[in-house]
């Protein structure tokens, strides 16, 4: 009799924290909706909490773990060597939702800066209880941020930043620290006076105007013997890109050096090789894509920035279902630290090219 009584128990928090392999204070945690638990931990206690026949049924009573949730992605279209990954972490961590039932979409525009407002106030009739987003010209987007957020749609910033909006949070890489370590690459290589130029997509984008800051300041500070030229501005368009370089190149103030801070790159290696400079000419790039590591292989491109897109898309999905599913809790803003590689590092990163496409050869 006591051994049917021990075998119809029902299973406890113990028992929930030993076939997990983790504690009985996570389980908890989890179980009572409390603070410090990622939502991730919180569903997979949830499911084995169901599956020993834990009660009460805290999965669909407390954190309503059958309710339907509409998470909306609008992203740009280009550059795709950058937004493909980071859709693929976003689709990655929503896969990775235990137990949620998570409709998530995704809407495309043009480019950054381009298209995307017309584009979030589209999607936000569409009842999502969140929305991730890359913000163009921020100025120009904080009142649609503003009348999204007070419809109750959660607005979260990845890639690039909208500050002093109604967004919840942002997810993107330290741009200053990636514009001054471009800014310290130069001052070591380069040890005569000479000219550098940053070619970038659009200034009023807030993580291009970051990427100036922190490479105009850092040369200001480690290498007055460099001169920063003007800035090109290609508003991420291949077309500005190509004809803005070939112009620079040909100009009597052809530089010495080129800081290019977005992904967008191919046009302006194309137009680097026509006029015989791919090589000559010290390049730290951004990001990292098939053509690319032939360039970095052979040194015609001393370095390039990566941006981490995957995880910034998985990061930036995880925070907001986070904030979706305890809305009572601080979210925090993170800012990745960059990774630089170089021809020695290399081979470390190539596999995550995975998910890179890969464009026409120029």
């Amino acid at each position: 009799m006591k051994a049917a009584d021990k075998s119809e128990r029902v299973a406890g928090i113990r028992e929930i924290a030993e076939a997990l392999g983790t504690s009985i204070g996570t389980v908890d945690r989890a179980l009572h909706d409390r603070v410090g638990v990622s939502p991730k931990t919180r569903a997979r206690v949830l499911r084995m909490a169901e599956q020993l026949g834990y009660k009460p049924n805290i999965a669909a009573r407390s954190l309503k773990l059958n309710r339907k949730m509409r998470i909306a992605a609008v992203l740009p279209r280009e550059i795709a060597s950058f937004f493909d990954p980071l859709r693929a972490g976003i689709r990655a961590a929503a896969e990775e939702a235990l137990g949620l039932q998570v409709t998530l979409d995704f809407y495309e525009h043009p480019r950054l800066g381009t298209g995307d407002l017309e584009l979030l106030e589209k999607v936000g009739n569409n009842e999502y209880e969140g929305l991730l987003f890359t913000p163009g010209r921020p100025r120009e987007l904080a009142p649609t941020i503003r009348s999204l957020a007070e419809k109750g749609i959660a607005m979260l910033c990845v890639a690039s930043d909208a500050p002093n909006s109604e967004r919840i949070a942002s997810v993107t890489v330290d741009a200053y620290a990636s514009g001054a370590m471009a800014a310290e690459l130069l001052s070591l290589k380069l040890q005569l006076p000479s000219r550098v130029t940053m070619i970038t997509g659009e200034l009023a984008i807030f993580d291009h105007a970051e990427k100036l800051r922190g490479f105009a300041s850092t040369l200001a500070m480690l290498a007055p013997h460099l001169t920063l030229q003007p800035v090109v501005e290609s508003h991420d368009s291949p077309e500005d890109a190509y004809r803005q370089t070939l112009a620079l190149l040909k100009s009597k103030a052809r530089p010495d050096a080129l800081y290019l801070s977005t992904a967008n790159s191919l046009p302006v290696f194309r137009a680097l090789d026509e006029q015989k400079m791919l090589g000559r000419v010290q390049v730290i790039a951004t990001d990292l894509f098939h053509e690319l590591v032939p360039l970095l292989e052979s040194g015609k491109v001393l370095a390039t920035l990566y941006q981490r897109p995957f995880a910034q898309g998985k990061i930036a999905f995880e925070t907001l279902l986070g904030h979706l599913l305890a809305k009572d809790k601080p979210v925090k803003s993170q800012r990745l630290a960059p990774h630089i590689i170089f021809r020695s590092n290399l081979s470390l990163f190539t596999s995550r090219l995975a998910d890179v496409p890969v464009h026409r050869t120029w």
